[in-house]
């Protein structure tokens, strides 16, 4: 420890010389250096260096681990993610805000760690399933990532039967001499009821599912219609005919748009619900919407961000009523370029409210009785669809990436059980409204930061580099260049790819692989463009109904359009928007991985009755494991377990995204096309099992085009089998 006590990092040949040790004593000096890695006293480094942990960097973040034991710490900064191995992790729990300390980097410049301190219990209730033992019992977790049954001690099981889905408090954590204990507080109901379902997960994600009274009040107290004085300053544009344009079951409409031919230019008017008028900063409405901070969206019901009296009511841009909007009016050449912009606090009335089926029997199908109910719309929309048309051309043109990857809907009879699931349509009124609110997004995005003034961005940071690496050798197999300068790619590059295979048997597998490469966008106080839009700058700005930081835009936007920002004002924005940016990002996480889990709970109640059918699907992950399938006609993905294949030893090709067989080179690669039969569904675990279909169990037809069977002799396969590596 002398030699690594001035914090420099030290080769392993310079301690073997430094310390005299002969060449028989190597090992048992390498063996003494991993112990103390291990037990975190010292770092292993690239190059076979190493440094006292001291001196390393320290990570505080949220612990996310996995059902099979390990996990990685979520840096607080925003860095990337730690992995820690789950021999550290024993007295630990996903959701834990927890202290590491790296203690090696791999070859791959990922690096590894050892959870050090606690810093704050991230789970301090339990819900799941009530299995009674004696006088008290034990509660399996929903989350199977806590990795710990809940016991419950006799006196503390309250009313709850076995089998009931229950809610239970923690009173005491894992520790090297007891497990996870604690005493039921309520019961949710029975296992299989569809509303217990619906608490489970809204408990699971510990989402704000009731209003507070005084927020209730608070909302009761706003007006459900527009008066005069609510006018001044705000630019009328009621005598424009405006429309909405959203789905069957919408109910809050937070924008609406407008359009005008001016020769060979197109005005549009881009309208959105003036929520700041209603909720004030400071308010308990403001408190409330800050701590949802999004919506959330179920198959059968939504989680407001707003009381029903201003999402439904005040702030809705409902048809023949009048509302107070946010315009952000542009005007665009035929080549698609904003010449100009200008935004402003405004008064509409909706001309109508469009589906986006009516809107496409209009445009696609040219029905001819749709046509006539809306004969005062038809030109609008015909200008519409040629605008969006331009804009979308000037999008792709500067590299702006697009995955239209099908998405499931659910369908629910009305006891809420799943009785099919279809592809959710997605046709040209979809995409019309989509290149309008993205212009919007954009022009204000643009306007903010040229003021300038601080303001809250949708950020998408350039791709993994390391990714990004493995991506150009994979695309290069088969025949196309993806140029990677300085660890970043153009997205004119990925477009260009894009364009080149669609059609191709490979398109799919190279969007699949593509989209893995993909950071997740979130909000930022500071701006760093748009990776997947090509934008410089972007910001929500148009769903600020059902989102946080559209609001917290309008506000500023408001201030800076009535020239009473000051300095004291951009101080404050300064110090608040980094932890705003931080807490809605992380509420927008949890809110996808719950609305995730509610269909995958929904698909598998529909698998219930299918054990035993064959379907055809897709490979749309492959793991050591074992491969994850999508069927096409279900949209329902389950997996085939590693154990089930044909009899072989398998090696996970991470880079190739492959399973091969070592003897018989069978191969199975994601975005193959795969013939599975149902073996199994487990609500529990939220999986669907299945099984190969076939007396040989081998890929009905490769992503490449290559029938199954072949021997991938070109694969290197060493005939020993790998040897575990130390983590």
């Amino acid at each position: 420890m002398k030699l690594l006590s001035k914090g420099e990092p030290v080769q392993f040949r310079q301690m073997l010389k430094a310390l005299g040790v002969s060449k028989g004593e190597r090992d048992l000096l390498e063996d003494h250096l991993e112990h103390l890695v291990d037990a975190g006293k010292i770092v292993k480094l690239p190059g076979r260096m190493y440094a006292a942990a001291g001196s390393a960097t320290g990570v505080r973040g949220k612990l996310s681990t996995h059902r099979d034991g390990y996990g990685f710490v979520v840096p607080e900064d925003g860095g990337e993610d730690l992995f820690v191995p789950a021999r550290y992790l024993r007295e630990y729990m996903n959701g834990d805000v927890v202290e590491a300390q790296v203690i090696a980097t791999r070859r791959d410049g990922k690096r590894e760690g050892r959870v050090t301190a606690l810093v704050q219990r991230g789970v301090t209730e339990v819900v799941g399933r009530f299995e009674a033992v004696g006088k008290g019992g034990r509660v399996i977790p929903d989350d199977q990532r806590l990795g710990y049954d809940l016991f419950i001690a006799p006196g503390a099981v309250g009313k709850a039967r076995s089998g009931q889905v229950v809610l239970a408090q923690i009173t005491s954590y894992p520790s090297g001499v007891r497990g996870l204990e604690g005493r039921i507080t309520e019961v949710l109901g029975e296992a299989n009821d569809p509303e217990v379902e619906v608490l489970t997960v809204i408990r699971k994600y510990d989402l704000p599912y009731e209003f507070p009274e005084d927020v209730l009040a608070e909302a009761g107290r706003q007006p459900q219609q527009v008066e005069e004085e609510m006018l001044a300053d705000r630019v009328d544009l009621r005598g424009r005919l405006t429309v909405t344009i959203d789905g069957e079951t919408a109910r809050d409409f937070d924008d609406a748009v407008s359009v005008a031919r001016e020769g060979e230019k197109i005005r549009l008017w881009v309208s959105i619900a003036d929520v700041s008028h209603y909720v004030h900063e400071g308010t308990k409405l403001d408190a409330e919407a800050y701590l949802r901070g999004t919506s959330v969206y179920f198959p059968d019901r939504a989680i407001p961000m707003l009381p029903e009296q201003l999402s439904n009511g005040i702030c809705s841009l409902n048809p023949d009523v009048d509302r107070l909007t946010m315009t952000a009016e542009m005007l665009f050449d035929e080549s698609g370029d904003m010449v100009e912009s200008r935004f402003y606090t405004s008064v509409i009335r909706s001309s109508a409210r469009l589906t986006y089926t009516t809107v496409k029997r209009i445009l696609v199908d040219k029905d001819e009785d749709s046509m006539a109910t809306h004969a005062n719309l038809v030109w609008d929309l015909r200008l519409m669809e040629e605008l969006s048309l331009r804009l979308n051309a000037k999008r792709r043109g500067r590299g702006s990436i697009d995955f239209d990857l099908p998405e499931p809907q659910i369908i629910l009879d009305l006891q809420g059980e799943t009785t099919a699931i279809i592809r959710a349509e997605r046709n040209l009124a979809h995409r019309l409204i989509e290149e309008f609110m993205l212009a919007a997004n954009e022009a204000v995005a643009s306007f903010l930061e040229q003021t300038p003034v601080p303001s809250l961005y949708r950020i998408h940071e350039n791709p993994d580099p390391l990714k990004l690496k493995d991506l150009a050798e994979f695309v290069f197999s088969f025949g196309y260049e993806l140029k990677v300068q300085e660890d970043k790619v153009n997205p004119v590059a990925l477009q260009k790819l894009l364009a080149e295979v669609e059609g191709k048997p490979e398109e799919r597998l190279i969007n699949e692989v593509l989209l893995r490469c993909m950071k997740q966008a979130r909000y930022s106080a500071e701006n760093l463009g748009h990776f997947g839009l090509a934008a410089s700058s972007y910001s929500h700005f148009t769903s600020p109904i059902r989102r946080y930081p559209d609001l917290v835009v309008h506000r500023i936007l408001k201030r800076v359009l009535s020239k009473r920002m000051k300095q004291s004002d951009k101080e404050h924005l300064e110090a608040r928007l980094p932890e705003t940016a931080q807490h809605t990002s992380r509420r927008e996480r949890i809110a996808m991985e719950a609305e995730r889990e509610m269909v995958d709970l929904k698909k598998m109640q529909f698998m219930r009755d299918k054990i035993g059918e064959e379907y055809d699907g897709f490979i749309t992950g492959v793991a050591q494991f074992g491969l994850f399938v999508e069927l096409v006609e279900l949209f329902v993905e389950g997996m085939v377990p590693v154990a089930t294949l044909p009899q072989d030893y398998y090696v996970h090709l991470e880079k190739a995204h492959a399973l091969v067989g070592e003897r018989s080179r069978v191969r199975y690669r994601i975005a193959d096309r795969i013939r599975v039969k149902v073996a199994s569904v487990n609500e529990a675990r939220k999986q669907v099992e299945f099984a190969l279909a076939g007396s040989q169990g081998q890929p009905v037809q490769a992503a490449s085009g290559v029938v199954t069977g072949e021997s991938y002799a070109a694969i290197p396969i060493r005939g020993k089998r790998p040897k575990p590596k130390r983590r």
